[in-house]
């Protein structure tokens, strides 16, 4: 039970993330895999869960996720991994991961939300 309310915490941030790399666009064929995309983001499980500092290998986890997913199809793949597990994160878990972008000097020209969609 532990490891699953800690897929859904990790989605929230999944999510934060899939749409900071949906910003970009070419086309291809998807090369990221989940397990890619979760060990990437692991470092900032504990600011999404609790808040606080967000650690600087969650940064450098966000910006080699952003290296790795050159093409759309990267993209929706990484937003498509763990949406339905984002759908699950509390609100709290939520507006954490929307600080992170931020925090870590990304600028993304949108909301975090439990609304994106991953064909765009």
């Amino acid at each position: 039970m532990a490891n699953s309310s800690g897929l859904l915490k990790l989605g929230t941030l999944v999510m934060f993330v899939s749409m900071l790399i949906m910003s970009f666009s070419h086309g291809g064929q998807a090369q990221i895999s989940c397990d890619t995309v979760e060990n990437d983001l692991l470092p900032c499980l504990s600011f999404v869960l609790i808040g606080g500092k967000v650690a600087p290998a969650c940064c450098s986890g966000i910006q080699t996720l952003l290296s790795l997913a050159k093409t759309k199809t990267d993209r929706q793949s990484v937003c498509s991994c763990l949406k339905s597990v984002a759908q699950s994160a509390t609100d709290g878990q939520l507006k954490n991961a929307a600080q992170i972008p931020h925090l870590c000097g990304v600028n993304l020209p949108y909301n975090i939300s439990r609304n994106i969609d991953c064909t765009k």
